[in-house]
């Protein structure tokens, strides 16, 4: 059991080899993107990095997208919590109250953001039940935790699939779609884009969004590299992904800011998350940009997971600030919103 943990977690497998040199892609473009219709989702590690971020900044956000993750600040920055409370629950459940204790002292010295901003906030939640890498009762304190946030639950959504595990599921269309699934149940263990006939991308936006207005013919878009080396740090590949509607390039639509799981980086699953996850559809249809930052594998964390213990912070740190306004990899991620939203250059091409 503790070797599995381990390998979950992302602290048991060998590095990826060195890529050969190749000339860096653009960098992430500055489109105009609207500054009040920003959505941060993710799935696993991404899920806990997600709601690091919306607990973080969230005047930054208008909605929380959560799969396959436990409640916020669950860690605590310990690894040995990490893997035996925050996934299993071979010591006990996390305290709702103890973490809600941990997330008043951060706001105390302005390290997260105010009650009313996060309470303004719309959420989805969505756990497998079949979920054998972070417990299903881990996404219900989630879902505890929020409400309470949020002030009750006609701003939150909680799913459970029963048949499901851990992972991300979507609607497979063509068999070469199929072939980069895993199956429903997942048994494998590492978070993937499960067949489950399910498109929870359009379920989940559709919440976040419930005003939206669709196009009537979606918007053509591109799937564009970009050069992550203008936001440097620890845990980050050298290369991004952005989803741009032809109608976005003009500046004025929301963001979606889309975090993929262990394993689920592009050093494994190539651009497959980008692609596949059904967001990019949603994304067209409702002029949205959406980003997709990528984490790699280091000594630190073998299986390229988000920073949700405090890996990526300093060794000399007695107390990790991985989840607060100083995280290193929080700052990098709001630093590509931050780009994202900034005005077009004159001479952007």
């Amino acid at each position: 059991m503790l070797a599995r943990l381990l390998l979950a977690a992302g602290l048991a497998v060998p590095l990826a080899g060195v890529a050969d040199d190749v000339a860096p892609p653009d960098s992430l473009p500055a489109l105009g993107a609207a500054d009040d219709r920003a959505s941060v989702v993710g799935v696993s590690s991404g899920g806990y990095m997600a709601t690091q971020l919306a607990v973080a900044w969230p005047e930054r956000f208008h909605g929380l997208g959560v799969l396959a993750a436990g409640p916020w600040g669950c860690a605590q920055g310990k690894l040995s919590l990490a893997l035996n409370q925050c996934m299993m629950t071979r010591r006990g459940e996390p305290s709702l109250t103890a973490l809600e204790t941990r997330r008043a002292d951060y706001q105390s010295r302005g390290q997260v953001g105010k009650d009313a901003d996060l309470g303004r906030l719309r959420a989805f939640v969505w756990h497998g039940g079949q979920d054998g890498v972070i417990d299903p009762v881990l996404g219900d304190l989630l879902g505890e935790q929020l409400a309470d946030w949020l002030g009750g639950d006609e701003s939150l959504r909680a799913v459970r699939d029963e048949e499901a595990g851990h992972g991300w599921p979507v609607a497979a269309g063509s068999a070469d779609e199929a072939s980069r699934l895993a199956s429903c149940s997942n048994e494998g263990g590492d978070a993937g884009l499960l067949a489950c006939g399910e498109d929870v991308a359009k379920t989940m936006m559709d919440w976040l969004y419930p005003a939206r207005a669709s196009r009537s013919e979606p918007s053509a878009g591109e799937l564009r590299e970009f050069d992550q080396s203008d936001f440097d740090a620890r845990g980050l590949a050298d290369t991004g992904y952005v989803y741009v509607p032809d109608a976005c390039t003009d500046g004025g639509c929301g963001t979606t800011l889309a975090l993929h799981g262990c394993r689920m980086g592009a050093e494994v699953l190539d651009d497959a998350f980008a692609r596949k996850s059904g967001l990019n559809a949603w994304a067209a249809a409702h002029d949205e940009v959406v980003l997709y930052p990528q984490a790699e594998s280091t000594l630190a964390n073998p299986r390229g997971c988000w920073d949700w213990w405090g890996f990526a912070e300093s060794s000399w740190q007695l107390y990790p600030l991985h989840d607060t306004r100083d995280g290193t990899q929080a700052g990098a991620l709001l630093k590509m919103l931050d780009r994202l939203q900034k005005a077009p250059d004159a001479d952007r091409r």
